[in-house]
């Protein structure tokens, strides 16, 4: 059945490509909480935090440059709020498959084991770049510019791609762990919540000591760091390779505990 991967993963993609035409209200609302945070942020609390930036201010703009500095900043951060929160909708799509039996009965089937799992994970990275691009949009209206080149640009969405392939593994193992779709729907909000808890909105340094020490060895932080500084001209340092590690960490995991959880779901043949 390996030899059948990838084409029983593409057509267990398409059944969740058509579950998000169904129901495209599922990616707009992935992006609608992102946009609203990014508003709150920049409107009401932007000016102020912008003009205490200090060093930590984007490329080519000044520390006091208030909302425009806030805006270049708080951006990467938003992006990472909106590929975090397709783990909820991925895990509650598990758990659906789950609670009706439809993964017992692809147990049964001549099928690669893994592509059902797949079907899942890459629907939710696509899911994930279509809330990118509303978010992105957004955020262009309010005023966010990057200043780096387009290849740049490229590599800050493949890291974001990246991460949504981590988080969607991890939130595949979330959903089959579940025994109910309302604990599936609950159970990855721990990954919405961490980059609130990160350098998404101010400067590690500004954290009170043990805030800041989690902040700053947290696996979003990292990847925020990266994004930015590939958006907006930021030092990245080693934060680039650290993310990737994360990602990767995060891939394999959750696709090994995902893979020995499926392999546990007893399989019932159709009456």
């Amino acid at each position: 059945m390996t030899t059948y991967l990838i084409p029983d993963s593409f057509t267990m993609l398409r059944r969740s490509l058509r579950r998000m035409r169904r129901y495209p209200s599922l990616t707009f609302f992935t992006a609608v909480i992102p946009v609203i945070v990014l508003l709150l942020f920049v409107y009401v609390l932007g000016g102020t935090l912008g003009a205490g930036l200090g060093a930590t201010a984007p490329a080519g703009l000044p520390a006091d440059a208030g909302r425009d500095a806030y805006i270049a900043y708080v951006v990467p951060g938003i992006l990472l709020i909106t590929v975090a929160g397709i783990g909820t909708g991925t895990a509650i799509s598990v758990s659906m498959d789950m609670t009706a039996g439809i993964i017992a009965r692809f147990r049964t089937m001549a099928i690669a084991r893994s592509s059902v799992l797949a079907g899942h994970v890459i629907g939710s990275v696509i899911q994930a770049l279509l809330a990118l691009g509303i978010v992105l949009v957004v955020a262009t209206l309010v005023g966010f510019r990057p200043t780096t080149s387009p290849v740049e640009w490229v590599a800050a969405l493949g890291l974001l791609a990246l991460t949504a392939f981590a988080i969607s593994w991890l939130s595949v193992g979330m959903g089959l762990a579940a025994g109910s779709v309302e604990t599936a729907s609950n159970t990855p909000m721990i990954l919405t919540l961490l980059p609130f808890l990160s350098s998404a909105f101010v400067p590690i340094e500004t954290l009170p000591g043990p805030l800041a020490w989690f902040a700053e060895h947290q696996p979003f932080t990292p990847i925020i760091e990266t994004v930015r500084g590939l958006l907006v001209g930021t030092p990245i340092g080693n934060d680039g390779l650290i993310a990737v590690g994360w990602c990767v960490l995060f891939s394999v995991g959750g696709y090994l505990w995902s893979r020995r959880l499926y392999e546990r779901v007893p399989a019932v043949a159709a009456a």
